[in-house]
């Protein structure tokens, strides 16, 4: 409309941008900043509820329909969240065409009557939006297979038995709990055995001290997998790794075992499969707490998945063991060199490690952050909680300024952070295999309240070596419990302690990998 038909109905020429500030501030701050950097010649305006923001032009709204004059709304930005939200509704009222939403991720989207926006406001990445099956014939882009790239040399062959052993990812740096374990296994295995190690890696993967423990790494480039999660029988996990050139790769070596880690890169496999978690057991668990199609569906191909895998599979504990067939029993270890105990610092700090690269770990810290910590903290006013989440910590960077919260990215040594810790908590509501973590937390003699799904399979008991709680409620008075109560810390972490140097260390461990090798082997 031209300018002077604006000012006969009464309204500004220029319209505004009017943020709704519908989730913490520090995510609408970065709303904000963001598109003032993109609309700087615009006016901006923040609707708050209650509470102003510092240092943002906020006005604040009391119910009912928004005033806000002449004012004209060319652009209302808002916050997506599980929770509903008034100003939310309000931005649909006041604006309903002029919609731009931003997600936890930070992305956005203008949001429209069609199924791309639906999808959004359902959760769905933006970059995953517009993917389409590979039997679709309109597809904007196609997946594209990983190439191998590079040969890394190790150690010289020494004549002893050779095995292979296939990976999503090389096992350095440690930033989390599967590389962790492959690392210590392979720095077992080189004592009796020459390995060829095949790994998809990322863009600037260095070899840190494993090449001194085996004689070959090939290195694939990461695959790009472009297909709706939903669409294809097999799970999408074993369609993003399928590599043609990995799999002549291995047959060109023509080792007469080869132990693929994870159910995924089974067809990888001579002999033997890792399945670090049973991952039809995991996801039949969350159709079970949140009963969905898409859930059931989830549940149900991986379940025929990992049913037809052939050959020998190693799980991680003994409730693993009746899921899949013909099993063993190798469980997850530590290092008990490197994690020490040492003495407790004179504070109140609560440490959660978890990759936020497995979504346990992240459905996990929801309930920490969002049911759990505000009941520790009216409790505790002074606690901190320490969160290390690795890669994609940046989904939660509003988290960072947190009352209380301190969110790390990757860590190369988390040694200290258990140090520094007077809790260690493991709020897995979902979980398969057994939790590194909770294994670490035992080694360094620090007090551990955890969920049941969280140490299941590692031996604890529930008030003499952990405290077991399953509701928010239950859990934070655990957790505020063992923060005001120093000898009782004390007794569940050295209770701990001995049942970690009892079964855990990974020298044994290591030993009954070799023994099922050589029975292979054999």
């Amino acid at each position: 409309m031209p300018a002077w038909l604006w000012k006969l109905l009464g309204k500004d020429p220029d319209a505004a941008v009017v943020y709704f500030a519908s989730g913490d501030a520090a995510r609408v701050r970065a709303m904000y900043e963001e598109i003032h950097a993109l609309e700087p010649g615009r006016e901006h305006i923040v609707v708050c509820q209650g509470r102003e923001i510092d240092g943002l032009p906020c006005r604040t709204w009391n119910g009912g329909p928004l005033d806000l004059g002449s004012t004209r709304i060319g652009l209302a930005p808002f916050l997506l969240g599980a929770k509903p939200h008034p100003l939310r509704t309000l931005a649909f009222r006041s604006a309903p065409h002029h919609l731009l939403a931003f997600n936890e991720r930070g992305e956005r989207h203008h949001l429209r009557a069609d199924i791309a926006s639906l999808l959004f406001w359902r959760g769905v990445p933006l970059d995953r939006i517009w993917l389409r099956p590979r039997w679709w014939p309109w597809a904007r882009e196609r997946s594209r297979e990983a190439r191998e790239v590079a040969v890394w040399a190790g150690r010289p062959l020494t004549g002893r038995p050779r095995v292979g052993i296939v990976a999503p990812y090389f096992p350095w740096p440690l930033g989390h709990g599967g590389a962790v374990r492959i690392h210590a296994l392979l720095r077992e295995a080189a004592k009796e055995f020459d390995v060829n190690y095949y790994c998809f890696a990322e863009p600037g993967a260095e070899p840190g001290p494993v090449m001194d423990w085996v004689h070959q790494a090939v290195l694939f480039d990461m695959p790009r997998y472009r297909e709706p999660r939903w669409a294809s029988f097999a799970p999408p996990e074993v369609r993003e790794f399928r590599s043609q050139a990995m799999l002549e790769r291995i047959e060109r070596d023509a080792l007469p075992l080869v132990q693929a880690e994870y159910t995924h890169l089974a067809r990888y496999a001579k002999g033997v499969v890792v399945a670090h978690d049973v991952t039809y057991d995991l996801y039949e668990q969350i159709e079970r707490r949140q009963p969905s199609l898409a859930n059931r569906w989830n549940a149900w191909r991986w379940r025929r998945f990992e049913k037809g895998i052939r050959g020998k599979l190693v799980v991680m504990a003994g409730k693993d063991a009746p899921l899949l067939d013909n099993t063993v029993v190798i469980p997850n270890g530590v290092d008990l060199e490197r994690f020490r105990p040492a003495p407790e610092p004179d504070s109140q700090r609560v440490l959660f490690v978890g990759s936020f690269r497995h979504f346990p770990n992240v459905t996990a810290f929801r309930f920490l952050r969002e049911e759990v910590w505000p009941l520790v903290l009216h409790r505790v006013p002074g606690a901190e909680l320490e969160v290390v989440a690795g890669p994609h910590h940046e989904r939660f960077h509003a988290a960072r300024s947190e009352r209380g919260i301190t969110v790390h990215g990757f860590v190369a040594d988390v040694v200290p952070l258990y140090q520094r810790a007077n809790v260690v908590v493991s709020p897995t509501l979902v979980s398969a295999g057994t939790n590194l973590k909770v294994l670490e937390a035992m080694a360094v003699e620090r007090a551990l309240v955890s969920t049941t799904s969280g140490c299941d399979g590692l031996g604890l008991t529930d008030g003499e070596s952990v405290r077991i709680r399953d509701g928010a409620a239950a859990f934070a008075e655990a957790v505020v419990e063992l923060l005001l109560d120093k000898p009782a810390r004390a007794a569940l972490a050295r209770a701990a302690r001995r049942i970690a140097e009892a079964e855990f260390d990974w020298s044994a461990i290591g030993a009954r990998q070799a023994a099922l090798w050589r029975e292979l082997a054999r």
